[in-house]
Formats: structure tokens, sequence, C-alpha cells
């Protein structure tokens, strides 16, 4: 058995080489850019009212002028028009391009309007209410390093570029496989000796976070079934997550089956509650890993968040950052065992603090709607006291 830092390491020193694909702007939600994103003009290019009223030059006021007589209307879209008088005034909208020969925007709350002329009625700053062109990015400057989770700020920001295609990060193929002859379909009422299928079913929902489209398979406590499954999914997945068979039960074939298959086992066993069991390996000639899982509903969830994100991350070249959180109350955690304690998090005074919630084990899979993350603990002598911060594993 080893220790939880060294199963860590060992998951992230196999990751793959994923590879990029262009999607379009829309589908690449969610996904991680593969490029650097640049301005290809000025934004704004153009100098941009930012108010509706009128379009000056503040000489004319330097020189007395108060009222305007109105030459016509700018409005967002059209060409840049031009101030011919310097005592005169242009009409402007909102987003329109700011006349040649003005240099500042009244707005019309500040103006009296009557027979084609704007009278001021409040002070004016020359250069007010313009939007300067380049003012927020010149041309060429980088807009989104590669690397970013793409969300709708990213959408926006690329659409403005004229980014119609995106270079991404590819997604894997993965497999969510669940053990188990107790296990039905979660539109069948089950017998009393039964249980739904809930494992694979929230590991295809956690990657489709992710932007992957996992599949999912179920396989019976059988050995023959098992290796014949596995093999397939083998040929056809990157990456396999497995919930259920690898602990020290009699029908627990897993580990067996994957040595007969040609996978290398990295590890067995890890010193952490819950998912001691985990089983890790790879399949060096198909170049698929295997993130294999107890059946505990807790553990499963627990260990995708721990060892598979992280690993998939790390395929993506992308950096691991860690959440720090305050614990709300002591907590006690004796050798040998790293602990995954489920938390609710709360603000108190611009901190964010973590309260472990109350749970019945690795099987209570109701208490996972209960919990924000884990606080994740080494064990040691000494109480882990209020206010202490801790690395929190966020799954919400």
């Amino acid at each position: 058995m080893i220790t939880f830092q060294e199963a860590c390491q060992k998951v992230l020193e196999h990751p793959l080489d994923l590879g990029t694909e262009t999607v379009s702007l829309l589908e690449s939600t969610g996904r991680i850019l593969a490029e650097p994103i640049v301005a290809d003009r000025d934004f704004p290019p153009f100098n941009r009212a930012t108010k509706d009223g009128i379009a000056i030059q503040y000489t004319a006021i330097e020189n007395g002028v108060q009222k305007f007589a109105i030459e016509g209307v700018a409005s967002a879209g059209m060409p840049q028009q031009e101030l011919k008088n310097g005592n005169a005034c242009l009409e402007v909208m909102t987003g329109a391009v700011v006349p040649s020969h003005t240099d500042t925007i009244v707005m019309y709350e500040h103006l009296s309007i009557e027979n084609g002329r704007a009278t001021l009625n409040k002070e004016v700053i020359k250069g007010q209410n313009i939007h300067y062109k380049g003012s927020d990015t010149k041309q060429g400057t980088l807009v989104i390093e590669a690397g970013t989770k793409i969300t709708p700020a990213e959408i926006g920001a690329m659409a403005s570029v004229g980014k119609a295609q995106v270079l991404v990060k590819a997604l894997p193929r993965v497999c969510a496989i669940a053990t188990g002859n107790e296990l039905v379909n979660i539109d069948i009422i089950p017998e009393p000796h039964q249980i739904r299928k809930s494992n694979s079913i929230t590991l295809q929902a956690a990657m489709s976070f992710m932007g992957i489209s996992a599949t999912s398979m179920h396989l019976p406590d059988d050995k023959e079934s098992i290796e014949k499954g596995l093999e397939r999914a083998l040929k056809e997945n990157d990456a396999l997550l497995l919930s259920g068979g690898v602990s020290k039960g009699k029908f627990d074939f897993i580990p067996e089956v994957m040595e007969a298959l040609g996978v290398e086992k990295v590890f067995h066993r890890v010193a952490q509650r819950p998912g001691k069991p985990f089983w890790f390996g790879i399949h060096k000639k198909r170049k698929t890993v295997i993130f294999s899982f107890p059946g505990n509903p807790v553990s499963t969830f627990a260990n995708y968040h721990l060892y598979f994100l992280p690993w998939l991350y790390t395929s993506w070249n992308i950096p691991l950052e860690k959440q720090f959180v305050k614990l709300a109350i002591e907590i006690q955690v004796t050798p040998p065992l790293t602990r995954f304690i489920q938390a609710k998090t709360h603000w108190e005074d611009g901190v964010l603090y973590a309260t472990p919630i109350t749970e019945n084990g690795s099987g209570d899979l109701t208490s996972l709607t209960k919990a924000d993350g884990f606080i994740c603990l080494e064990p040691r002598k000494d109480y882990y006291g209020i206010g202490e911060s801790v690395w929190f594993v966020e799954t919400r």
C-alpha cells in the first residue's frame, strides 16, 4: 500500500498526448483553448460615443458658445460623420463613431433642445463620454492565453476578433464502467437485493462538465464477461473509469483480468479513506490508462476529483492549482490514512470556511448532495485546529 502523495505522483507520471482539434466557436464552450488569441484590430476600433447626445468641439465652449446649431445625426453603424461648423454640433448615438472635428460628447440629459439648437445645462469636461480607439486593447495584443477554459466571456472576446473556428485541446475517449450483479438500470424498480446504477452515471455527468461525452458499460460479476468487456473497452478508449471489483472479495476480478489483458499495474491500494482499494494501471501498447475505483459512491466520486481530473489537466499541459479553506471546527486524523472529508463551505468576513457534513460512510450516496467538496487532511498526531488552512477539492 502506498501513500496518497505517492499515488498522485504516479498517476501524473502517465499523461497522454491527446492532441488538438478545431471546432466552431460555439462548440468550443467549456473546452480548453489550444492557441493564443490576439486582437486583430484596435479595441474599440474607433473613437466611440458612450452616450446619446451631441458631439461638439470643446474650443467652442472655451470661446463662449453655449447654444449649438444641430447639423445632423451620427448613429451606430454609420461611417464617420464630419462637423463642418466648429460652433455647431452633430447629434450622436451610443456606439457611433465620434464625428471628425469633434472631441467631446454631451448627453441629452444635460441639454435642452429647441428649434434645432442644443443648449448646455451643465458644466462640460473636455473629452467626456468618449471610448477612445485602442483604449481597451491594441492590435496584436494577447487577448486570451492558450490553456484557458473557454466560458461565455471568452466566446464573446473571440467573436470580436473574428475567430469563427477555434483550436482546442482534444477530448479523451472515456468509458465509465460499473461492475456488479446487484446493479439494474435506473428505470427499473429494484428487487430487495438490487440497487440502481448510479456510479457510472455520476461519472458521465461529471465528465460532461469537462465537455467529455463518455460512454458507459455494465459488467456482471463474471470473469469471462469482464474480460470480454474490458478487452473491447481498451481498444476503443483513451481512459477507463471503473467502479467496483477491486477489493478482496471473491468476485473482485478486475486486477487479475487486467493482468491477463496486458495492462501494467502501477499501484493497487492507497493509504486513504475513502477509496483505499483504488487500482491504477496503463496498457502501454494501446496507450490506455485505467482508473479502477472502489464501488462505494463516495469513494468513486472523491477519487474522480482527486486523481482523474488532475491527470486530465496534466495531459492537457495545464498547471494544477490548489484551493484552500479554513476549518470551522477541530478535526483529528490519526495515521496511517489520508482522509477526504465531505464539507460544506461558507464565507465569513471575506474568508472561506469549511464544515464537515454528517454522513454515513462511503456508501452514503445522498451525502454527496449536501457537500461542496472534500477537505483533504494528511494523518498526524496533533488536531487540525479551527482556522487552520487546509486543501479543499471543490466538486460543485
